[in-house]
């Protein structure tokens, strides 16, 4: 097995977990807010004049591909680099 993808000490460790918690967390906010500005007339339809903006839409769609990317680097967790 390689060295880096093996880390020795606890403290490593601790942070591999932590980040790639974080990731997935952070992956599924920016999905959920990329879902709540695509879809906003049929979760809530009061607010739906003020996100019916096609560039809205198109932020929407870069959060969800965002926060996907985020949990994809959270399940990777290749967060070390070689010195």
């Amino acid at each position: 097995m390689n060295e880096q993808n093996n880390p020795q000490s606890s403290r490593e460790k601790g942070m591999l977990l932590m980040r790639s918690i974080m990731d997935y967390g952070m992956g599924l906010l920016w999905m959920s807010m990329g879902i709540f500005l695509i879809f906003t007339k049929y979760i809530n339809p009061d607010m739906a004049y003020r996100f019916e903006d096609p560039a809205m839409k198109a932020f929407g769609g870069v959060c969800i591909i965002y926060g996907l990317f985020r949990m994809y680097r959270g399940y990777k967790k290749n967060y070390f680099r070689e010195r």
